[in-house]
């Protein structure tokens, strides 16, 4: 029989499910109940304060109580709470639509709004099928995906992910894409390394295989986020994109994570110049205050639903609370804060520092088997060995252990299994920069004292 629990369980006495928790462990662990946040610290009941080491999973931008993005917040909660956007605007979303097509290259100029990140890309899915459907090629059906590929949790958004716990119990609900190797260098079979990436070659073997059938190559640019913090190559965004030109299929762009400054550049395509033809955002665009999500695309996506003899053409998707206006008050505001400080000039520098911390802290540590950073996005893997790269038993919840033990040190971060993620928000400070590193540090020797093996 399973142990019997001395107090009531969560089931009797806690009515919160929460995402991604295993709530038969809750009440076994310390539960930390946040009261409010100031700037990059995150203030609990009990009054213990702790720097927000993944930006409110990886969303708050410039710090928590920023004034200029609440004072946006409040004055439009006072003028208009919400009205559709089902054939009808208001200001602040004709405004932000104006400010994002200017903010991204020239082609990328017509938005379409949602509410989270996954919903987005499932407007991106939908929008890609339809595209050919309206042009004529209804067999262009197929979406081609990178393996360990995280996407969302809805099902199309799921569908497109990698396999695994996210994915695998839910196979019935799901359509299967084609897919091609993520460059996961320290664990890859199928590719040499960083300096001989041969995994785009392989997308290119499925468009040619594929290539009437295909709607669409989805990516995450530069870093695949819950797949591990894997970081690609310089070039592979630029070679996915010339692949896309090649066969005549339409790029999608999943800026979710990795969008407003968090690769050191405002989106992670501009590390190479690359315009895709969707770039879906989330996460950072309200600053990370509220939710709201765009799918934004070009003329020749959008030009192929638009025929005022054709109702069919329309894209058939819409949410009630799609482009609410508080929520664009507070995307316009985070934008005014990029605009009137420099911002990812600040990124760049803060990104070198916490390289060379985790570098001096963590590069040789034994359990410590590869450091990932782009920007202000890292992953730390943990290993029982250096050598051979051995993973630590699943059983041992090294991960999970690190960061709690993190929290004694005044840091909140999250692991991906046995990944620590370190992304804070961009208003981060050195000093705390410093802390973090070494609470992942305590964390990480606390497991090495113990027996990992």
């Amino acid at each position: 029989m399973p142990d019997q629990l001395s107090e009531p369980g969560p089931e009797e006495d806690y009515h919160v499910w929460h995402p991604f928790t295993q709530m038969g462990r809750f009440d076994r662990e310390p539960q930390l109940v946040i009261d409010r946040a100031e700037g990059n610290v995150l203030i609990a009941q009990d009054g213990r304060e702790y720097i927000d080491g993944v930006a409110s999973m990886w969303a708050i931008v410039h710090g928590h109580g920023h004034p200029h993005i609440v004072n946006a917040i409040q004055e439009q909660a006072a003028k208009l709470q919400h009205s559709t956007l089902l054939g009808v605007a208001h200001q602040p979303v004709i405004d932000l639509a104006d400010r994002l097509a200017a903010l991204l290259p020239a082609d990328l100029d017509h938005v379409f709004f949602s509410e989270n990140g996954a919903s987005a890309i499932e407007v991106a899915l939908k929008m890609a099928i339809q595209f050919w459907v309206n042009e004529g090629f209804p067999d262009r059906k197929r979406i081609v995906a990178m393996e360990d590929a995280y996407h969302g949790d809805t099902i199309g958004a799921v569908s497109v992910g990698g396999s695994g716990p996210f994915r695998d119990v839910y196979e019935p609900l799901l359509f299967e894409p084609l897919r091609f190797p993520n460059p996961y260098h320290y664990r890859s079979s199928e590719c040499a390394g960083a300096d001989n990436c041969t995994c785009v070659d392989q997308l290119g073997e499925v468009l040619k295989e594929h290539q009437n059938e295909v709607a669409a190559v989805i990516i995450e640019p530069r870093v695949q986020g819950a797949g591990g913090m894997i970081v690609a190559p310089e070039g592979h965004i630029a070679r996915i994109r010339r692949l896309c030109d090649e066969y005549d299929v339409l790029l999608i762009a999943d800026e979710i994570a990795t969008g407003f400054g968090k690769t050191g550049e405002m989106f992670a395509c501009d590390l190479e110049g690359v315009v895709p033809d969707m770039s879906v955002l989330g996460k950072g665009i309200t600053g990370g205050y509220l939710p709201l999500s765009a799918t934004i695309t070009n003329k020749r996506i959008y030009k192929s639903f638009y025929d005022a003899a054709d109702d069919a053409k329309k894209l058939f998707h819409g949410h009630t609370y799609a482009g609410n206006p508080i929520c664009c008050a507070a995307a316009l505001a985070n934008l005014d804060v990029f605009e009137s400080e420099d911002i990812l000039k600040q990124v760049r520098g803060k990104a070198d520092f916490l390289a060379a911390q985790l570098s001096e802290r963590l590069g040789d540590h034994p359990l410590v088997g590869e450091i990932r950073q782009q920007g202000l996005m890292v992953g730390i893997e943990l290993v029982s060995d250096r050598e051979t790269k051995q993973a630590l038993p699943r059983e041992a919840m090294a991960g999970w252990n690190v960061c709690l033990a993190a929290r004694d040190r005044g840091v909140f971060v999250r692991p991906l299994g046995d990944t620590v993620v370190v992304m804070p928000p961009l208003a981060i400070e050195t000093a705390q920069l410093e802390q973090i590193c070494g609470a992942v540090t305590y964390g990480i020797d606390k497991i090495d004292e113990s027996d990992h093996t």
